[in-house]
């Protein structure tokens, strides 16, 4: 049987005069991804290094606690850098607003710095006082050999709770805003943002241990490729058409290198323990798949904004889901 040809063409949505709906996230780069990409590896080093002193890894404590450190620092400064004005992130600890994702993820942030800093003070006071022949006389190394690596073992117990939080709150951040591609990902963008950032903590581990003390390391960046790859593939089928973003242009290309990067160095995790070299493959291709995806999400954002369709049309839809569902006696 022949069906009939349509004699109107199928409507094609247009916003007026083809202006966005929304305005398109202003957040630059290099500046923001590197920062959430900072903000992932330090909140993971942080527990990582907790669960290595508790394990007697002191090694990769050492290793951890120091990317814990150094990324909370890093991320600090380029989130000031971003704002514009230093004063600006400094204007941000005015008040705490459990509302406000951004309040919260700047205490959140601060809060980790502190801490990672304060338990890597601890750990090295400690190793300088245990080295100094017969002590440091007076209450100056009795403040050394106590009181400091005392603190800073609380501090990394502490990081312990602010380290998974760190890691994951960026992806409330994004997906708590109008962005169609961040909004409708909001079930998985945690998992994806805590994957990439157990991948690339992982790495750093990996290649600042060790290789025969480096194997939680090499467990944890391969657990975190497996996340990763797992959440980015359920978001793309998920959100369907408000997906495309992410399969689409430059941030469809860095979002596939990321899966390639991230599953490639996620396999060579696993063997990583048998050469220097394989640690360093692995190593260098899950921080650069941890960066694509970083990059990838933040590009996919600007272009759902910038095309409105991404905006208008499931609305559109679930206002026709709405209507389909009262009953037509109602």
């Amino acid at each position: 049987m022949r069906r009939e040809r349509a004699m109107v063409p199928e409507a094609e949505f247009r916003s007026y005069y083809g202006r966005p709906v929304l305005k398109p996230p202003v957040w630059h780069e290099p500046h923001m991804p590197t920062y959430l990409y900072l903000g992932g590896v330090s909140g993971v080093s942080s527990a990582m290094a907790v669960m290595a002193r508790l394990t007697g890894h002191d090694r990769l404590a050492r290793t951890a606690g120091v990317a814990a450190a150094a990324g909370a620092s890093l991320g600090a400064a380029l989130l000031s850098a971003e704002l514009g004005r230093p004063e600006r992130f400094l204007n941000m600890f005015r008040v705490f607003k459990l509302s406000s994702p951004m309040s919260v993820g700047s205490w959140l942030l601060a809060v980790q710095g502190g801490l990672s800093a304060a338990a890597l003070a601890g750990d090295l006071a400690g190793d300088l006082a245990g080295d100094l022949p017969g002590g440091l006389p007076g209450e100056l190394g009795g403040g050394l050999t106590g009181v400091l690596p005392v603190a800073g073992d609380a501090a990394l117990l502490a990081t312990g709770l602010t380290g998974p939080l760190t890691a994951t709150y960026t992806a409330v951040l994004v997906a708590d805003t109008a962005v169609p591609a961040w909004h409708e990902a909001y079930r998985e963008l945690p998992f994806l943002f805590a994957g990439s950032a157990m991948a690339a903590a992982g790495a750093v581990a990996m290649l600042g241990t060790p290789r025969a003390q480096a194997g939680p390391a090499r467990a944890v960046a391969a657990l975190g490729a497996a996340t990763e790859t797992v959440a980015g593939e359920v978001l793309e089928r998920r959100l369907g058409f408000v997906g495309e973003p992410y399969r689409k242009g430059r941030a469809g290309r860095l979002m596939r290198a990321a899966r390639v990067l991230t599953a490639g160095g996620g396999l060579l995790a696993v063997v990583a323990g048998r050469s220097r070299a394989l640690t360093a493959l692995a190593g260098i291709a899950l921080t650069a798949g941890s960066l694509c995806t970083r990059f990838g999400i933040l590009e996919a954002g600007r272009a759902s904004a910038a095309d409105p369709k991404y905006t208008v049309v499931p609305q559109r839809r679930r206002l026709d889901a709405r209507a389909d569902a009262v009953p037509k006696d109602a």
